[in-house]
């Protein structure tokens, strides 16, 4: 099921955060996951946020939308390769018209989940949203989502 969050989340969604940028985003330095980390609470406040809750109440990935852009998705490695982020993907998009994703161009595993559900690349910057030296690309979905 797909909720929006509550501050009561917010300790499981950075759990489920830092799982995930540890399984995929090797190229980041430690010191700069915790400052991310640090920053989350306030990120949550300030960007819509919604959970993958499983059946037996656990949350296990959550996507943030911002006009019409999807901030974050992220999802517990446990729960991977399962259709979770196709399903979040589907929301965002059908739910919050979100059609457009930023995405770590060294994050290879998730620009080629994009791709592979139908978002093409249209830009792409040397800095990600910080000024850090981490390249985005700028992603955006031509068509609905099927399946």
């Amino acid at each position: 099921m797909i909720r929006p969050a509550t501050e009561n989340d917010h300790a499981t969604l950075i759990n489920v955060w830092e799982a995930s940028v540890r399984a995929t985003h090797h190229f980041l330095p430690e010191a700069y996951l915790q400052e991310i980390k640090q920053i989350l609470p306030h990120v949550f406040s300030l960007i819509p946020v919604h959970v993958y809750e499983l059946s037996n109440g656990d949350v296990c990935g959550f996507a943030g939308v911002d006009s019409g852009k999807i901030e974050m998705l992220f999802l517990h490695p446990d729960v991977r390769g399962k259709g979770i982020g196709r399903e979040m993907i589907r929301f965002c998009m059908q739910e919050l018209a979100a059609d457009k994703v930023d995405v770590n161009e060294q994050n290879q595993q998730a620009v080629d989940f994009y791709k592979h559900i139908g978002f093409t690349v249209t830009g792409r910057s040397e800095l990600d949203g910080a000024g850090k030296p981490f390249p985005l690309l700028h992603m955006q979905m031509a068509t609905s989502i099927n399946n």
